[in-house]
């Protein structure tokens, strides 16, 4: 489901930038690996656990660690910003580059 989730809104984006074509509007998407927040820490059975996860997760990334909410803040700041005044229609991935390996 969470694989199918994503490609429909990629496919959404593509379909909505046709839709308001001229309109001045940019539509982006941002697809962020795994954050640093509670919320993540919370799903798992214990700190250890927890921490066992994370520790994978972080592995994974190019960057070796995970993001911190601050980083995907500013990658959508600057999708919001003039500075990404060309960027329409496509995907950002702030993932530290887990999608790349």
């Amino acid at each position: 489901v969470y694989g199918a989730t994503k490609a429909a809104l990629r496919a959404l984006v593509r379909s909505w930038v046709l839709d308001i074509k001229g309109s001045g509007i940019r539509i982006n998407l941002l697809s962020p690996g795994p954050v640093n927040t509670p919320s993540l820490k919370g799903i798992f059975a214990s700190p250890e656990e927890a921490d066992a996860a994370l520790s994978f997760l972080a592995e994974r990334s190019t960057l070796g660690r995970i993001g911190e909410p601050e980083e995907i803040g500013r990658a959508v700041a600057f999708l919001a910003s003039d500075a990404a005044s060309y960027v329409n229609g496509t995907e950002l991935f702030a993932d530290g580059g887990a999608s790349q390996v």
